[in-house]
């Protein structure tokens, strides 16, 4: 007896819009992540890409609890020597917010060419507005019980 895998090209991907104002910056990527893998269907399959299309917007109001925003440190290596640059998380909120989920994010997908093409599906904007709305994409709301 065989075990039924879907069909790649027969896979039907959604699109989804994600607030985050007023979301804890954890407890929302681990949400974007399930949704980008796909492991809210029941055709989850681990080797195949079967995740929707995830819309953030509002990355600039999403908050950090504790003392990570000055704590939580980020590096970026520009590839000269001695050229290593340190950012806190409360810097790259103020200069790049969407930076700030995209890391997020990315280091709950895969480390492999399928993390690779998952994460490609995840669109992070600063503001309210994003240019997805001909794709009609479906609120996603991200537990408010949660977020303190």
């Amino acid at each position: 007896m065989a075990t039924p895998y879907p069909n790649p090209a027969e896979i039907k991907r959604e699109w989804w819009v994600i607030d985050l104002e007023g979301a804890t910056l954890g407890r929302a990527a681990t949400k974007i992540a399930t949704l980008l893998r796909g492991k809210h269907k029941p055709i989850f399959t681990p080797h195949l890409d079967a995740g929707d299309f995830v819309v953030v917007i509002n990355a600039d109001k999403v908050k950090l609890t504790g003392r990570k925003l000055d704590q939580k440190e980020y590096h970026r290596f520009t590839g000269y020597p001695g050229n290593m640059r340190h950012f806190t998380a409360r810097e790259l909120l103020a200069r790049k917010p969407e930076e700030l989920i995209k890391l997020a994010v990315k280091r709950m997908l895969p480390r492999n060419s399928l993390g690779r093409t998952t994460f490609k599906k995840l669109k992070v904007y600063a503001g309210a507005e994003h240019p997805h709305t001909a794709q009609n994409p479906k609120t996603y709301a991200v537990d408010a019980s949660l977020q303190k």
